[in-house]
């Protein structure tokens, strides 16, 4: 099954198990959205599939209420790059309502959001929106790096208790595929996941990095290089002591993404191991390296240049593995500190 059809798959059964849950969004009726996440449920579940106006800050303010009074909803911004018309709604109202009411309310909505570039979606429909909510108590951010990923993590996210950013990868929908099981399972929001235990240098990512990563390890295992990686699955809250435990394995640390470098997730990921196991890293500063998006806009022609591929991975992992503490070839560096001699 690919990413998409458990998207799909996740949604259907979660309305056929409460008759709370109904999804809300630009095109999801009778046109299924825009990427047929939503195919076939109005024909199943009729006006539980509400096609809404193109108002993102409606729809999510309508889910909002509808989860303060029971109901169960599951709103789709069309693009995630749409979700800043409801930033007020997401920030001020659902992450906030159950402190503000002292818990006489809570808001178990679920916001889809359709993320990242490489579908020849230009700069209105290619962006990764993730960080911007990152530092926003109340919240709960996943991004699911498969489709087993993608069924578990959603059900979780429909049955939470409190609101969820959904965030799916938009080349990850066609492009992976994987092993689904039919029965009913969730996974644990706030918990990471080893993808591959590996010996000589740790990968720390999330969503369809995951993927390149993979690529990369396993043309890398052919030369003897062994990779352990770490999808983060939520990234927000992180789990940290996952975190640590991955940084301190091996000692180098890449930290990928295709988010810009600055503010993103890795930079907190950055920070935690700073403050965590700094001093338990190879090369300490220099080992901990980041792949990420230039941070600008550019035709899609020269796309390529810019996504990430397994092979800038490759290249990544082989700068990483080549540095010694204590040498930067010219034995400019101190052993115990990592900085650079005067």
């Amino acid at each position: 099954m690919n990413y998409l059809g458990a998207i799909n798959l996740a949604l259907k059964e979660e309305m056929e198990r409460d008759e709370k849950v109904f999804i809300l969004g630009e095109d999801v009726g009778k046109r299924g959205g825009v990427f047929l996440a939503t195919e076939g449920l109005y024909e199943q579940f009729g006006d539980r599939v509400l096609d809404t106006p193109l108002s993102e800050s409606a729809i999510a303010g309508v889910g909002i209420g509808a989860a303060m009074y029971g109901m169960s909803p599951v709103a789709e911004m069309q693009f995630a790059d749409f979700m800043l018309p409801a930033v007020n709604q997401i920030v001020s109202e659902a992450a906030k309502i159950r402190y503000r009411s002292n818990n006489d309310f809570h808001v178990p909505l679920t916001v889809r959001a359709p993320y990242g570039g490489g579908v020849h979606g230009a700069l209105y429909h290619s962006q990764s929106m993730e960080a911007m909510f990152n530092s926003i108590p109340g919240l709960k951010i996943v991004i699911p790096s498969s489709p087993y990923d993608a069924k578990g993590l959603l059900k979780a996210a429909i049955r939470d208790e409190d609101p969820v950013l959904f965030f799916e990868h938009k080349r990850a929908y066609r492009l992976l595929k994987g092993e689904v099981p039919e029965e009913d399972y969730t996974l644990p929001i706030g918990k990471a996941a080893i993808k591959q235990e590996g010996e000589d240098v740790t990968v720390i990512t999330y969503g369809l990095s995951v993927h390149f990563a993979e690529q990369a390890a396993k043309e890398l295992e052919e030369t003897g290089i062994s990779t352990h990686i770490l999808d983060l699955r939520t990234v927000y809250p992180m789990d940290r002591d996952a975190i640590v435990e991955a940084a301190k394995k091996t000692g180098k640390v890449l930290l990928v993404t295709d988010d810009n470098k600055e503010g993103s997730v890795m930079s907190e990921v950055a920070a935690i191991i700073a403050e965590e196991c700094l001093f338990d890293l190879d090369a300490l500063w220099n080992d901990l390296q980041r792949q990420m998006f230039l941070q600008c806009l550019m035709r899609h022609r020269l796309r390529n240049n810019f996504l990430l591929q397994k092979t800038k991975s490759n290249q990544q992992f082989k700068n990483l593995l080549s540095f010694r503490r204590g040498s930067d070839g010219e034995g400019n560096y101190d052993a115990a500190t990592g900085r650079k001699c005067n």
